[in-house]
């Protein structure tokens, strides 16, 4: 894989993980709002239950988190190490020879 393919794909990851990111706060926030309604509701279960899934919940995206910051840190490094800004330069110049 040639180093701007490769970069092209860490960049990938990286969205990826943000989105996963987001995904996870917005299960936070879902729970967060079944566990206020039930405030009202009172199902013991729910009770129980919720606040263990909200923790692991939380947990993960801690995790994530931190992979994404190191994969985006990282992934920033391999840019820079590699010139990445200028193997882009010449692949598009070297797409409007070959057009």
């Amino acid at each position: 894989m040639d180093k701007l393919k490769k970069f092209e794909l860490m960049e990938k990851i990286v969205r990826e993980l943000e989105d996963l990111k987001r995904s996870g706060q917005a299960v936070l926030e879902k729970i967060g709002k079944i566990e206020v309604d039930n405030i009202e509701l009172g199902d013991s279960r729910l009770e129980k239950i919720l606040p263990d899934i909200y923790q692991r919940t939380a947990e993960n995206g801690d995790a994530i988190t931190e992979l994404l910051n190191a994969f985006a840190e990282k992934t920033d490094e391999f840019g820079v190490k590699n010139n990445v800004d200028q193997l882009r330069q010449q692949q598009e110049i070297d797409g409007n020879r070959n057009a």
